[in-house]
């Protein structure tokens, strides 16, 4: 079930969305948004907390408390159900097309009455759309792209929302009297970045309470059909969950072969067939006895194939049974060995905590270093100065002499322009720490301007991380076009580490292109890019990436000394590098 925070801080997008949706003041909008991001990444319950207190939650002011509060005490938010009124549902569904904003959904409204994005699909198609003010080629064709996004995606969750889903369940299934065993399968325990449904184990030898428990939840919205082993249900999300009880003496054959994808599967059945063995969900049998040789755990299943246990995030025949065949599996890094964080903002730009808490934070997840980087002057929207800046920078250091265990480190997020440039001349970056560089803007270059600027950030002598490479946000914002291959080799070349964006919004670079950049010699980060404080959980999301990718505590630059990063931070310059 959505925490109440998330659940509040949606409806109050939903309201900054339609206010631009009905020509409404932009500022006033924004002023919503970013209520809707303090709401969502408050630590706290919403429920326990009166107007005073919400009004002392950052970015939430008296007009925001007021909607918050009525929703808590009624579930009714009057000022979005009558702005629901004014814009037909669909309207509002186009904005959520990658690369459509309210404006031009507005226009489409307007001028051609799409409400939907079937409707706009055929217009598109029809050729309706050419000559729309500021619709030109290239616009429509990216409105054409990203409507085959949003298609490809449809029906699948984000990694993050299906994941705290599961473990409620598995912690509540887990709990009913009789189970034995309980845990979340499938694609969502190789941990992709989206998931289509969630595929819950238990063992027990009555399945009835469980599957009772499952039908009680709250967020059942239907029942697609229930029986003694299987149970299935979609929730008021449309998220299917389906529940399967096995004996518990099944439970590491059911759990490999609902874990695997379909891929994997099919090669570890080939290997059974191989050596005269039938591999199902319930064992590992011999064909011509019929004998039963293993089921009781994982590792006994793939023991008994003559492999040793394969991790989850790696079951997916990208090489992983042949590799584990010749003993050749990577040591994946894991959660315990990151020692820092790279990148991370505060209050003083987009942030939701001041620096003092979000470095607390950070001590307390036990880091040995932690970095703050907050935004570079130009993201105008920021304000960004220098004097800001140095002020943050002499308060850094006065706080990293006070934390015995966890180094401070004072650093930027710049902002990678269209020609590949960054702000600040090269004496005001030599004074931090380190600097993550990031595109925020001209997304829409071609794919050779893009390949440049990413480049020609990398040869940057300050720059040390390219952040969130390819832009990408997920269902909403598509990757920019650019030779990666050239990318990676340049940042291999320069000794510049590629993050891997732990925000499950972003999950940037993806782990087929963090393969891919490993075979080049690339470094990686993986950093939560946290804007508040429950957000440096972020990280679990990086470590899955980096897991899926196949990397090792050598491969990702957070995970080593101090001593080493701060040699590796050292980057020489390169011959014809930018300025």
């Amino acid at each position: 079930m959505a925490r109440l925070n998330d659940e509040v801080g949606a409806l109050l997008r939903e309201y900054a969305d339609l206010i631009l949706l009905s020509g409404g003041n932009a500022f006033r909008a924004r002023s919503y948004e970013k209520a809707a991001r303090s709401v969502g990444g408050y630590p706290g319950d919403l429920a326990h907390l009166d107007e005073a207190g919400l009004r002392a939650i950052p970015g939430v002011g008296d007009s925001t408390a007021e909607k918050i509060s009525e929703y808590l005490a009624s579930g009714r938010m009057e000022a979005l159900e009558s702005l629901r009124a004014k814009i037909p549902p669909g309207v509002r569904e186009v904005t959520q097309i990658p690369g459509v904003g309210p404006k031009t959904a507005v226009l489409l409204y307007r001028k051609l009455g799409i409400k939907s994005v079937d409707e706009l699909r055929k217009a598109a198609d029809a050729g309706k759309l050419k000559g729309l003010p500021g619709l030109g080629e290239k616009t429509v064709e990216n409105i054409r792209h990203g409507i085959e996004q949003l298609s490809q995606a449809s029906g699948r969750t984000l990694l993050s929302i299906a994941l705290d889903l599961a473990e409620d369940l598995v912690a509540e299934l887990g709990a009913v009297p009789g189970c034995k065993k309980c845990d979340y399968a499938g694609s969502l325990r190789r941990m992709r970045e989206t998931v289509g449904d969630i595929d819950i184990l238990a063992t027990a030898k009555d399945s009835a309470p469980l599957m009772a428990a499952l039908l009680a939840r709250p967020e059942v919205a239907d029942v697609i059909g229930s029986g003694t082993t299987k149970t299935s249900i979609r929730t008021d999300k449309g998220l299917q969950v389906d529940l399967r009880v096995v004996q518990p003496a099944e439970w590491g054959a059911a759990l490999v072969y609902f874990t695997g994808s379909r891929a994997h599967n099919i090669k570890l059945r080939g290997r059974a067939v191989k050596e005269g063995l039938k591999l199902s969900e319930y064992g590992l049998f011999d064909v011509e006895s019929g004998k039963k040789l293993a089921s009781r755990t994982e590792k006994e299943v793939y023991a008994a194939l003559g492999l040793p246990w394969i991790p989850p995030t790696l079951r997916e025949d990208r090489g992983e049974i042949e590799a584990a065949a010749d003993g050749a599996l990577p040591d994946l890094v894991q959660l315990k060995d990151l020692r820092g964080d790279l990148h991370t903002h505060t209050d003083l730009t987009d942030g939701l905590a001041p620096l003092e808490v979000m470095l607390q934070t950070a001590a307390d997840l036990g880091y040995a270093y932690y970095a703050v980087t907050d935004h570079a002057p130009n993201l105008a929207m920021q304000r960004m100065t220098d004097d800001k800046m140095l002020a943050q920078r002499a308060r850094a250091r006065d706080l990293d002499r006070e934390y015995s265990g966890m180094r401070v480190l004072h650093g930027t997020e710049l902002n990678i322009d269209a020609a590949g440039d960054v702000d600040w001349p090269a004496d005001f970056l030599a004074g931090f720490d380190l600097c993550v560089a990031s595109i925020h803007s001209s997304f829409g270059l071609d794919r050779a301007a893009q390949t440049k600027r990413l480049i020609r950030a990398c040869e940057n002598p300050h720059v040390n991380i390219i952040g969130h490479p390819t832009t990408r946000l997920l269902d909403r914002r598509p990757p920019i076009d650019a030779d990666l291959d050239a990318v990676f080799a340049a940042a291999a070349h320069t000794g510049t580490a590629l993050e891997l964006n732990a925000s499950p919004q972003r999950l940037d670079l993806t782990d087929d292109q963090a393969m891919a950049a490993q075979r080049h010699g690339v470094k990686f980060a993986i950093n939560s890019d946290a804007h508040s404080t429950p957000a440096l959980s972020n990280r679990r999301f990086g470590i899955a990436t980096a897991q899926r990718a196949w990397l090792t505590k050598d491969d990702v630059i957070n995970t080593w000394s101090l001593t080493r990063l701060r040699a590796f931070l050292r980057k020489p310059a390169v011959r014809g590098g930018g300025g």
